[in-house]
Formats: structure tokens, sequence, C-alpha cells
């Protein structure tokens, strides 16, 4: 919009005698108007993104990896990523990772695995944020 109408003006002020600094004076009130009208302040357009959860998942079998704690939680409900953490330096699995899942189903989740066996470990799954109780500290 704003080419054709730089287009359009230098075809007009090229036929009429204006003086160069009268002919910027109007391309600039011109280009504000244009751009003022053009540029509405509509919001953007939002993706209907699900709220999500990431859960702590504690004392994992170091054999178990993203595609099966995946499988695991994908039984309670929507997972949307898992990270497993290693060690730096061996590259070894450290026991413990992060699940996304949907918020709706987090809390399913956290009742169906939290104090359960998995792979021969009693897995620890809580709100990844939530800080220990005083009863897990002692």
């Amino acid at each position: 919009m704003i080419l054709a109408l730089a287009v359009l003006g230098g075809i007009i002020f090229s036929q009429v005698a204006i003086s160069p600094a009268l002919s910027f004076v109007i391309g600039v009130f011109a280009s504000a108007f244009v751009f003022k009208f053009s540029n509405t302040t509509t919001e953007p357009a939002t993706v209907n993104e699900p709220a999500t959860k990431t859960l702590y998942v504690g004392n994992l079998p170091y054999k178990a990896n993203e595609s099966h704690v995946k499988e695991l939680f994908a039984k309670h409900g929507e997972v949307f990523a898992v990270r497993l953490m290693k060690d730096k330096r061996t590259g070894k699995r450290r026991g413990f990772g992060f699940v996304v899942m949907a918020a709706t189903d987090a809390a399913g989740a956290i009742e169906g695995l939290n104090e359960k066996d998995y792979m021969q470990r009693t897995l620890k799954v809580r709100i990844a944020n939530d800080p220990k109780s005083q009863a897990e500290q002692d």
C-alpha cells in the first residue's frame, strides 16, 4: 500500500511544479496517514494452546529412556515433553527428570504413579515447582 502511494505521489509530483521540501512534507503526512489506518491495533491471533504442568519424576531407573517414561505417563493423559537429566561429565542418566503434560491430566498422573514401582524402583512424582514438604525433608 505504501509503495503504491509512493509511486502515485512520484507521478503526481513530477507533473506539478512543487518544491522538493513541500513534496517531502506532503509525503510524510500521507505515509503517516496510511500507516495509521493500515496498521490497526488488533490483538495478535492466539492459538489455543493447552495449559500444561511440569512434573518432577524422581527415583527413575537408570536404564529408563525418554520413550519409556513418555509411554508410562501417556497412560494418564497427554504428554508434551520428557526430559531426563544426565551427568554432564559422564553422560549417564541421573535417575530423575521432568514430564510436561496437560494440566488437566497432571493430578491423575501424580495419583497414579507416585510411590508406584516401575522397573524395580519406587517413583516419586510431584508438581515440579512444589517445594518438598517438611515430612519429606525429615
